[in-house]
């Protein structure tokens, strides 16, 4: 039984506009990016109309002239849409996403499209020229507590304050860096950012950031009788909240697992109920930035051990809509493909009890001896007896059959262990049978 979470739904901020009219305004941001993506869906009325972008410059100035539209705003329009996810790329074909079918009448997909393109504001615009990538870097990292700030300010600040701000927060970032003390000044190299000034270029990066955050809704920027100021906007403040609520929730964590890596944090986990193993996920998550802790799940996922395999696509449900490109990409991975396409159905709204349907006959057997693997390695026998029970196939002898074509490389093991498992006499000898004939090539 999966134990209940006695602490109540959380509220966002008085003042917060419902999800409704959230959605509208979220809506509005990404009017262009919609119109340009629907153009593109039935341009040609082919895929090939999607190919990598709206094509060549032709077609840009086919869809601008289409749409009232500038070349430029149909570049930008088609980058949102990718970021949004109202576009899929595969390969180098773009179709149309299921988020693009649902954009008028699913107020969360509209959300989730947003918070989406939220998440990757900083490549709606390039960085400045003539600063090292690791400075982009850090601002980016430190771009979360100067949000956090305009959230508690509930109104305008003034950039000056946002850019102390700023530079405190890199500072503090640098000095996590320095793990080890030397004596004496540490050698710098020439040109290094904040080699002699902690902020010089900051306030280049700071306008950067603000003006990505601006053209994607979180904020406006306003001249003032005092200067230039920055303020949240509804859609802005609600996703600020949402992500300090994460992280609130987090907070909360009895397991202890937030400094493991991503392998040592799943085998922490594999013994919790559903509910508290979701909280230690988002734990861990809270403490990471999302794109790494993607990269940590899947690595781990890619792994031998199926148990590991499993739990990580678990955690990267709880990751949600920043996982769903890097998860996507999985599909062209055999050993991955089953457990991305549920994650994909479920992900688009299917019920978890229906998802199953989203695979064929082949993927349903590999995933079913994937899971045993799991089960032999890390359950009891009498799991691995009823699992059985939850092949697709209708009989012991089809399962034996469709189990040995599926090329699992765990096969011999899994047939070697249910045999082993399994009280029936009769069915252990077929089983032993099976896997005497994987192990030797027979059919």
């Amino acid at each position: 039984m999966t134990t209940r979470r006695t602490r109540p739904a959380p509220r966002p901020p008085e003042g917060t506009p419902p999800r409704a009219e959230l959605a509208r305004q979220a809506r509005h941001v990404l009017a262009d990016a919609v119109r340009i993506a629907r153009w593109a869906a039935v341009e040609r009325g082919a895929e090939a109309a999607l190919r990598s972008g709206p094509g060549p410059v032709t077609a840009q100035e086919r869809a601008a002239a289409a749409l009232d539209l500038t070349p430029g705003q149909i570049s930008a329009g088609w980058d949102r849409a990718r970021l949004a996810g109202l576009v899929e790329l595969h390969g180098d074909t773009a179709r149309p996403g299921w988020r693009l079918h649902a954009w008028d009448r699913d107020d969360s997909a509209v959300l989730r499209g947003w918070v989406a393109l939220f998440d990757a504001w900083s490549l709606v615009h390039p960085a400045p020229e003539g600063v090292a990538p690791s400075a982009v870097a850090e601002v980016v990292e430190a771009v979360p507590q100067v949000l956090s700030l305009l959230q508690l300010s509930q109104g305008p600040v003034l950039v000056p304050a946002l850019l102390d701000l700023l530079g405190q927060r890199v500072e503090e970032l640098r000095e996590e860096r320095c793990e080890v003390p030397v004596a004496g000044p540490a050698p710098e190299a020439p040109g290094a950012p904040g080699a002699d000034h902690g902020t010089d270029g900051l306030p280049a990066l700071l306008d950067w950031a603000l003006e990505g955050l601006a053209a994607v809704g979180a904020l406006t920027l306003d001249p003032g009788a005092e200067g230039r100021h920055a303020t949240l906007t509804p859609l802005g403040n609600w996703a600020v909240w949402v992500k300090l609520e994460q992280i609130c929730v987090a907070a909360q964590s009895p397991a202890g697992n937030i400094e493991q890596s991503a392998e040592d944090m799943l085998r922490g986990c594999a013994r919790l109920t559903p509910g508290p193993a979701r909280a230690e996920y988002r734990a861990w998550l809270a403490a990471r930035t999302l794109s790494s802790a993607v990269a940590e799940l899947l690595a781990v996922a890619r792994g031998e051990d199926a148990l590991l395999r499993g739990l990580a696509f678990e955690a990267l449900r709880v990751v949600g809509a920043p996982a769903e490109a890097e998860v996507r990409a999985t599909v062209a991975e055999p050993p991955l493909r089953p457990y991305a396409l549920l994650w994909l159905a479920e992900y688009e709204g299917a019920d978890p009890d229906d998802a199953q349907e989203v695979l064929t006959r082949e993927e349903a057997t590999w995933l079913w001896v994937d899971t045993a693997a799991a089960v032999a390695d890390h359950g009891e026998s009498a799991l691995l007896v009823r699992h059985l029970e939850s092949a697709v196939q209708g009989t012991v002898p089809a399962l034996l059959d469709e189990v040995r074509a599926v090329g699992h490389p765990r096969t011999v093991q899994v047939l070697v262990a249910l045999a082993a498992a399994h009280p029936d006499p009769a069915l252990a000898k077929a089983v032993r049978r099976a896997a005497f004939q994987v192990h030797t090539g027979g059919s």
